[in-house]
């Protein structure tokens, strides 16, 4: 049977006192006759420098003294040692139990946490080691509370998404029931474009699911990103061009990098959605493309409604979308979020940045080139 924690603890003070007391009774014990011997020799035989040599009186009183001493020294060595092991038996029980009270503390608190108590903490003790432990589980407990707090948050935003979808459907579908729309090919459009737009964040959601759990199926190959960014530059120019705002690719000859390009595409196609959103009737937008020594950068830059500080750290949460933003875009607002996680897929970062609202804003993928 596997003993438990307290008592192989008070076991082990246990085997090292009694190993500590027997070798100290076997060592005093051997020793001290002899020296004592030695002693007595060197005081009563100076002369002769030899025990053979007393007379017989001498001798004898020299042997009835030892033997006291030996008599004497053995029940001062019992006695020493059954108090020694009383008060080790005692300062094991309390030391002992000083050091299960933090693990006591600490199972408790994860059994509370396991409950769904994420505002339980274990108070810190003293010893070092054991502060340790309390702290990681403390840091445990907060994250688990933020998790679910995201994840509660989650379930309330994307229920909103779908109740306005949800709320036109059910409209026109009554409408029709009760003749007030007939079912014509205007009416059937918007109930496909609804349903598109359902289809649509619920393959948002999946690719934010993956991308938060570092799911993504990365194919990195050798690519040209200045290649790479014109081509997607290229693609949405129609709609620049339609929303009468002016688009400029400021890119290096060739930059070869390892990446992802159907993934850096799909970033480099949101930031220049979300800059077209953003920009009015006659602005502009310009992409560049550059290198340091290490990176890569794509900048996207506007003089659209621009961001305050608040915006710049929120812009990356799902389903966010900053005050003043157009309805040009009707994307389900996950678009920044699942972009900055594979830009941390692919070891790199995506920031914002804006000298307030209405100063325009960039946007900075920032990539690694491999030595």
């Amino acid at each position: 049977m596997t003993l438990r924690l307290p008592a192989r603890l008070y076991l082990s003070y246990a085997i090292v006192v009694i190993a500590g007391a027997a070798t100290a009774f076997v060592t005093t014990r051997l020793l001290a006759p002899r020296l004592f011997n030695d002693q007595m020799m060197m005081m009563d035989g100076m002369s002769s420098g030899s025990w053979s040599m007393m007379d017989g009186e001498s001798g004898t009183s020299a042997q009835a003294v030892g033997a006291a001493y030996t008599s004497s020294l053995t029940g001062a060595l019992l006695v020493g040692i059954v108090v020694a092991l009383l008060v080790a038996a005692g300062a094991a029980l309390l030391v002992t139990q000083r050091l299960l009270q933090p693990l006591v503390a600490v199972r408790q608190a994860t059994r509370r946490i396991a409950a769904g108590d994420y505002l339980s903490r274990v108070p810190l003790p003293g010893e070092p080691e054991m502060a340790a432990l309390a702290a990681d589980v403390n840091t445990l407990a907060a994250n688990l509370a933020a998790t679910e707090q995201r994840r509660t948050r989650l379930l309330g935003d994307v229920a909103h998404e779908m109740r306005t979808p949800l709320t036109t459907l059910d409209g026109y579908v009554e409408g029709m029931i009760d003749g007030v729309f007939s079912s014509d090919a205007t009416t059937l459009d918007a109930l496909t474009a609804e349903l598109r737009r359902l289809h649509r964040l619920a393959d948002d959601l999946s690719s934010l699911s993956r991308a938060q759990e570092q799911r993504f199926d990365l194919k990195p190959i050798t690519t040209d990103l200045a290649a790479l960014v014109r081509a997607a530059a290229a693609r949405l120019a129609p709609q620049f061009h339609d929303a009468q705002v002016r688009l400029d690719v400021e890119a290096v000859p060739s930059l070869p990098i390892s990446v992802d390009p159907d993934r850096i595409t799909q970033v480099v196609t949101n930031l220049l959605g979300n800059a077209l959103v953003a920009t009015p009737r006659q602005g502009w937008v310009t992409v560049v493309v550059d290198r340091a020594a290490h990176t890569a950068s794509i900048r996207v830059t506007d003089n659209g409604i621009g961001l305050s500080a608040e915006d710049q750290q929120r812009v990356f949460e799902r389903f966010y979308r900053a005050p003043g933003t157009s309805r040009r875009s009707q994307g389900s607002g996950v678009g920044l979020t699942i972009a900055r996680e594979i830009a941390h897929a692919h070891g790199g970062t995506l920031t914002a940045a804006s000298a307030g609202p209405g100063q325009g804003a960039t946007f900075t993928l920032t990539l690694p080139i491999a030595d």
